[in-house]
């Protein structure tokens, strides 16, 4: 059974992951499209910098949003001051870094999705007159859905298993930060926290293979249905 702090941090964790997920979704489907259809100056490098942050050790990540959100970055300093508010050693910097840590593989699965639509489809409904905006919303978003499923599950495994960019960029606070990483890596340091980490870790382990699984059913779906098609 779980103790309260536990089941606070599982619905800390819970909260950031998904916080992070909507937060990041609309903005990794306009990489995704512009990865995917648009050509202009500069694309290699949108694209080098969207994936920076699988191959970027997770502390240079989170230093670099502790650059920018913190109390004198620009950001940080634009919120404080318009906005009254900080995300310093709140969930809401643990849901900003875990979003970041997360963007990649949303845009990678994303991209794919779109790169599969019909253009052929698409064409067809130009010519019957559709506008731009129209088709796609009417064809190439419908179409898209299945990858939207599988970023938003693969975006909420990757947020829940953040700890090197959070525990760096807003530090490791109970209640506010500490997700389930941060519980577990706290407990290691405690004597006679076995226990805790136990329980932590079959959660974790838990919530993580549900992820995966579910995303490889739909993907799985997805691939069978455009067989069909």
């Amino acid at each position: 059974m779980l103790s309260p702090a536990e089941l606070e941090i599982l619905l800390l964790t819970l909260k950031v992951g998904i916080s992070a997920v909507l937060v990041t979704l609309p903005i990794a489907f306009a990489f995704a499209w512009l990865l995917a259809r648009a050509t202009f100056p500069g694309k290699v490098l949108l694209d080098g910098l969207v994936h920076l942050p699988l191959v970027l050790p997770p502390v240079v990540t989170g230093w670099l949003l502790l650059l920018a959100f913190g109390r004198n970055g620009p950001v940080g300093a634009w919120l404080e001051d318009w906005f009254g508010m900080t995300v310093m050693f709140r969930w809401t910097g643990a849901a900003i870094a875990a979003a970041v840590m997360a963007l990649p593989l949303m845009v990678r699965a994303l991209r794919l999705s779109i790169e599969n639509v019909d253009r052929g489809l698409e064409s067809t409904a130009r010519t019957l007159g559709a506008s731009r905006a129209r088709v796609f919303f009417s064809v190439t978003l419908p179409l898209s859905i299945p990858g939207v499923l599988v970023a938003s599950v693969l975006g909420f495994a990757r947020s829940i298993g953040e700890f090197g960019a959070t525990i760096t960029f807003v530090s490791n606070v109970p209640g506010q930060t500490q997700t389930l990483p941060l519980a577990i890596y706290s407990a290691l340091q405690l004597p006679g926290g076995e226990g805790q980490v136990l329980r932590l870790a079959a959660i974790a382990i838990a919530l993580s293979l549900a992820a995966l699984v579910i995303s490889e059913i739909l993907a799985r779906r997805t691939a069978r249905g455009r067989h069909v098609l």
